[in-house]
């Protein structure tokens, strides 16, 4: 009964921009220390389950489950939309993504009246250009959210079509049914943006023909110019305009040579897949579980347990890997804080979204009801232009 009385107050007392509108959803999420989780829900194509622990002292990632009209217009189309945005410098850029990017895909679906990729492409630029301008405005009263940036991978569900668009190193996994076997296979679906990633440095060494460094081994992490993993992130302007990569920026982050042409880029890599009746779940994360799971590892987990709790299942094995790396016992790694946890894992976030093969064919006429889900709630209040992060956290991902 206190737990129930707890989830209700806070979803009482949560800013506006953060409430739940939950017609078809069955709870608002729950909270366990630095674990929040929601372990079963409705959207129209299915169900879904979604997990976020914290390892910042700040959250970083944040993550979104929009159910219904993917458009302004009252006659559709109607959908499903994931979002999972790993932050990396402070959680500005990914607060902002979440205030922002989806309200931006339905305005762009409702102008061309259809769910497309050149619709999700033009939602990531108005995204980046729009933090963009947060960024000029609070130059010189806050320089450090020129080094603050975040991945951003997004799935949308429209009329049997799976679109996947993906800046930075999160990654979408489909678990399907191989008929002659009935075993189910793990098959990412999104691009990596990570400079870990032999192809990413040749194409970075391609786009800077004069820069000898690029890209530069640094404590045995690949990292584009020394100081970030991933070549593309929305935000992270410090390395894309030259009037922000000089004082008053910390020191650290400023290149030493004048900023010649953008380093980094917000363009996603996006695809399109048509669902079908062996496809049974999708799951989206941020790097923080990726560096404890394989694709095959996470998709035998989910299918071999039941649905409810999915995602929350997947954080815990995630953790139990990380603790056993640092030869600690699980139960120990959970009585460390956020931020000391930060030396264990990372931010992870999880949301499994499972396929209803009826659901996902048939085309609904008629208006379903709104689920609006935003993942994590431990970071209160909810504030897209909080204070920066430490420099010491800043830059990393």
């Amino acid at each position: 009964m206190l737990s129930e009385l707890m989830n209700f107050l806070r979803a009482c007392f949560r800013p506006r921009s953060e409430r739940y509108v939950h017609t078809n959803s069955d709870s608002v999420g729950r909270q366990d220390g630095l674990l929040w989780y929601k372990d079963t829900g409705h959207h129209l194509n299915g169900e879904f389950s979604m997990a976020v622990v914290q390892a910042n002292n700040l959250l970083e990632d944040q993550s979104q489950v929009e159910s219904g009209s993917l458009s302004t217009l009252e006659s559709g189309p109607y959908g499903t939309f994931v979002g999972v945005y790993d932050g990396h410098g402070g959680p500005e850029t990914s607060r902002y993504i979440t205030d922002h990017l989806f309200q931006h895909l339905k305005r762009f679906t409702a102008e061309q009246q259809s769910m497309s990729v050149d619709v999700i492409r033009k939602a990531y630029q108005a995204t980046e250009e729009g933090f963009m301008s947060i960024v000029t405005k609070q130059w010189l009263m806050k320089p450090q959210i020129a080094a603050v940036g975040s991945c951003c991978l997004v799935g949308v569900i429209c009329n049997g079509t799976l679109y996947i668009a993906n800046c930075g190193d999160s990654r979408a996994v489909l678990g399907r049914v191989v008929k002659a076997t009935g075993e189910v296979l793990a098959i990412q679906l999104s691009a990596e943006h990570n400079a870990c990633i032999e192809s990413i440095r040749q194409e970075l060494k391609s786009l800077h023909p004069d820069d000898p460094h690029i890209v530069v081994l640094k404590h045995n992490v690949w990292r584009v110019k020394g100081l970030i993993q991933v070549s593309r992130s929305i935000g992270d302007v410090y390395l894309k305009k030259a009037e922000f990569n000089r004082e008053p920026l910390y020191a650290k982050f400023r290149l030493r040579e004048p900023l010649k042409r953008q380093i980094l880029s917000a363009d996603p890599s996006i695809s399109m897949h048509q669902l079908q009746p062996h496809d049974q779940f999708l799951i989206f994360a941020s790097d923080g579980l990726w560096e404890h799971l394989t694709n095959q590892e996470a998709v035998d987990i989910v299918q071999k347990h039941p649905r409810n709790g999915s995602a929350k299942r997947l954080v815990k094995v995630a953790l139990q890997e990380a603790a056993k790396k640092r030869e600690m016992r699980y139960s120990d790694l959970k009585k460390i804080d956020r931020g000391v946890r930060r030396h264990f894992h990372d931010d992870i976030t999880v949301i499994v979204v499972f396929l209803d093969s009826n659901l996902v064919s048939r085309a609904s006429s008629v208006r379903p009801p709104t689920v609006s889900v935003r993942g994590g709630g431990i970071n209160l209040p909810h504030n897209s232009l909080a204070p920066c992060s430490t420099p010491t956290e800043a830059g990393s991902t």
